[in-house]
């Protein structure tokens, strides 16, 4: 193993002996008490099968066969969602043929980032994956279950669905993907009609039509961004099937690795000879080989967020510096839209998460002794599967790359570390992506200009206020004051000003797209102007340095800024309207970023 990989999980291990010994010690005491319904009340069973047919209720009761939940993320206005419309159909004549029955569990909120970016309804974002851990938990709370099969792909359902499986964490899981869309019109030169429009150069039916080209058929979207993060992450987590992550809806290889997660997850039952729960799969080397993958594909900076949280439900304990540290040793190795012009597809072709699992394998940087959904050891990650006279087939995937330009090899590299790195100094500490950003951006010293919103920054853009070097600075945009929503609205402005010449970048304790582009980005600021960060203290014109090379996060001006007073940055309207009243009591008790930005963790600065 790499010495740096050791270390970290070492390090990890021993952080988290304490609250990983408690978590353990709760599923263990789950699993000995076997299937739960073979202890409910005649009363509560009859409850529980009502609506099943006979055979169903047959089985049920006897409790001499699996009962698979299926907790789904369906709704057919998304289109990464719609296509799990006909999956609990599908996955109940699957169990049947493996002789287990299967209900719907239960269902989740499945909000889109895409649909509310610069909107309101992106202040619910981020606490939607609280919101989606509880409907998973309320789900498998009737307690009748063997094993969960869940449903969900996009930007907060797969942690949130995750979270709230390791609450039951003594049943085997297993996530079952739909799969991305069909390429349509490029990344590339989607985000170029972005900055048009942006220019002025477009107008909003010209925008229409080449969103609507992009984003054009049932599946996640395209580029590489939380969504498409999130099916690596569960690849690498060994929760999902090998290669299955980004096969096209609606094919017959879908299908088929639809039927092969039912049939794999009932072998690991407790009533089968290989019981595999999934709070043992989730364990503190399973939790870096996710940080390893995030890093080697130049994944969503979300996850930075909701991995933490992710760790946390199973009882670790990771931090930036974990990230960081394992940054300096993990390659890049992909180069996919938005540090690429590829998509997820071509990718998928060019060799796709096998080979990059294999690649990392066979040079030390992922752990190979860990327990999967496929049992021990993470080699069989590295197979692809195939459609032979109907019949799925599992054959070893490439070993090496079908196109340099997309998938590198670890002995020759994108960029020797990975796409993160962690800034810090008198203002906190905040997460940047370089992966996309050229070196010569990877500093910026300027002015600082200071918004209330994205909507302030857009009309100092068309105000022409905005030709000269800065650093855009968002305070109040965290978790304890609006729900930390996104910022992607503020990435074709900013860029087209660098592309102008214009040395910028963008200073903000909110988050920024999974899709983070080629502008400098200091995002996640801890301690958050709430919690009486320093951010939220910066004037216009205070000098503020993003260092990406030698890690700084600082700040200077005339006077001394701690003795300022923190503006309110009109925190009271984010506090009602489209629904964000009702989540109060998220933002009173939301941790920091760098503690996962959570409901559960308890309030926490």
């Amino acid at each position: 193993m790499n010495p740096v990989i050791e270390r970290v999980t070492d390090r990890i291990i021993e952080r988290s002996r304490t609250s990983r010994a408690a978590y353990l010690a709760r599923i263990r005491k789950a699993s000995n008490e076997g299937p739960a319904r073979s202890n409910t009340s005649c009363s509560n069973l009859a409850h529980a099968m009502a609506a099943s047919s006979p055979l169903e209720k047959k089985a049920i009761a006897a409790g001499e066969v699996a009962n698979l939940g299926i907790v789904t993320a369906y709704n057919d206005m998304l289109s990464a969602h719609q296509p799990f419309e006909t999956y609990p159909a599908q996955i109940k004549r699957a169990a049947s043929e493996n002789g287990a029955v299967a209900q719907v569990a239960g269902g989740v909120p499945a909000m889109c980032d895409g649909v509310t970016q610069g909107q309101e309804g992106m202040d619910l974002s981020l606490f939607s994956r609280d919101v989606i851990a509880l409907s998973t938990a309320v789900a498998l709370s009737h307690d009748v279950f063997d094993a969960v099969i869940c449903l969900g792909i996009c930007d907060k359902i797969v942690p949130g669905m995750l979270i709230g499986a390791l609450s039951f964490g003594h049943l085997p899981t297993i996530f079952a993907p739909a799969g991305p869309m069909v390429s349509g019109l490029s990344n590339k030169d989607k985000a170029m009609v972005r900055e048009d429009f942006a220019a002025g150069r477009i107008d909003r039916d010209e925008l229409l039509e080449a969103e609507s080209a992009a984003y054009h058929a049932p599946g996640t979207c395209t580029f590489y961004g939380t969504a498409n993060s999130n099916q690596m992450l569960m690849e690498f987590m060994g929760l999902q099937l090998p290669s299955g992550s980004f096969v096209n809806p609606g094919t017959e290889l879908r299908s088929l690795l639809t039927d092969e997660a039912v049939a794999r997850i009932l072998k690991n039952t407790y009533l089968g000879k290989n019981y595999i729960p999934v709070g043992e799969i989730v364990d503190e080397k399973a939790v870096v080989n996710a940080i390893v993958g995030l890093l080697a594909t130049g994944g969503s900076t979300n996850h930075t967020i909701h991995l933490i949280a992710i760790a946390s439900a199973a009882g670790i304990t990771i931090d930036w510096d974990d990230f960081a540290e394992l940054s300096n040793a993990v390659p890049l190795l992909a180069r996919v839209y938005p540090n690429g012009i590829a998509d997820v597809n071509h990718f998928h072709a060019a060799g796709g998460l096998g080979y990059v699992i294999r690649e990392l394998l066979n040079a030390g940087l992922l752990h190979e002794d860990v327990t999967t959904i496929l049992g021990r050891g993470m080699r069989k990650f590295c197979d692809e599967p195939f459609v032979e006279d109907g019949a799925l087939e599992w054959r070893a995937g490439p070993d090496k790359s079908l196109d340099p330009e997309i998938i590198a090899s670890v002995a020759e590299p994108f960029d020797s570390e990975g796409g993160l790195r962690l800034v810090e100094g008198n203002i906190g500490r905040a997460i940047v992506k370089i992966s996309a950003v050229k070196p010569e951006h990877h500093t910026v010293s300027a002015p600082a200009r200071v918004f209330t919103s994205q909507e302030d920054f857009k009309r100092a853009f068309n105000d022409n206020k905005l030709e000269m070097d800065f650093v855009a600075v968002l305070p109040h945009q965290g978790p304890s004051a609006i729900g930390m929503p996104e910022l992607h609205k503020l990435t074709p402005y900013l860029g087209l000003l660098q592309n102008r010449g214009f040395k910028v970048a963008l200073l903000t304790d909110g988050r920024m797209s999974g899709a983070s582009g080629k502008v400098l980005a200091a995002i996640q600021v801890t301690p958050e102007a709430a919690h009486g960060g320093l951010i939220g203290k910066i004037r216009d014109g205070d000098l503020v340095t993003v260092c990406a090379a030698t890690g700084e996060l600082s700040v200077s001006a005339d006077d001394n800024i701690d003795s300022r007073d923190a503006t309110d940055n009109e925190i009271a309207a984010h506090g009602s309207g489209i629904g964000r009243e009702l989540f109060a009591a998220f933002r009173e008790r939301a941790s920091s970023a760098e503690q996962g930005a959570s409901f559960f963790a308890g309030e926490d600065s």
